[in-house]
């Protein structure tokens, strides 16, 4: 069975199983977090320049930025792309 590739923005995918994590980019623990995977080469941009609205952490500890809502990547997870808000958010 193939992998599954999800869309998180600008052509840019990450592989389903991999990813641990959808963020909101917004509190300081995630900056601080942002920052330490600079210095160690593990954040990965994938923002095209935009502003970055989550973040992912994969299994690998990775840190991976993306411009897309952490929402929208998360219904890109679910299998028939349609977790509501409320599910979400549980």
């Amino acid at each position: 069975m193939s992998p599954k590739l999800v869309n998180i923005g600008f052509g840019n995918s990450v592989v389903s199983r991999r990813v641990v994590a959808i963020i909101s980019p917004n509190a300081a623990p995630m900056k601080r977090l942002r920052d330490e995977a600079r210095d160690e080469k593990r954040l990965i941009d994938a923002t095209q320049g935009r502003r970055t609205r989550s973040v992912l952490i994969t299994d690998s500890n990775h840190v991976i930025l993306s411009a897309i809502q952490s929402e929208t990547i998360a219904q890109r997870f679910s299998p028939e792309g349609s977790l509501s808000k409320e599910a979400i958010e549980d």
